[in-house]
């Protein structure tokens, strides 16, 4: 049975541009390709709609050189 998607917000330091926004993405999408991520570099917040847990996603943003930890979870 498919795991049930969830939304989390993350805490990512570190992203500055649109390359940012692309590899953040990439890392997330990378667990889960389904994924949906929204990034807001203004306030350093990655919003992921997955079925991946959150420290699975930190994880592959920390390994992507982001400083990341979960707001929600």
């Amino acid at each position: 049975m498919d795991e049930p998607r969830k939304d989390l917000l993350m805490q990512v330091e570190g992203m500055t541009c649109q390359g940012c926004v692309n590899a953040v993405t990439k890392a997330i999408q990378s667990l889960d390709p389904g994924a949906q991520v929204e990034v807001d570099l203004a306030h350093g917040r990655v919003h992921v709609h997955t079925k991946a847990q959150s420290l699975e996603v930190a994880q592959a943003l920390n390994a992507a050189g982001y400083e990341a930890e979960a707001m929600t979870g």
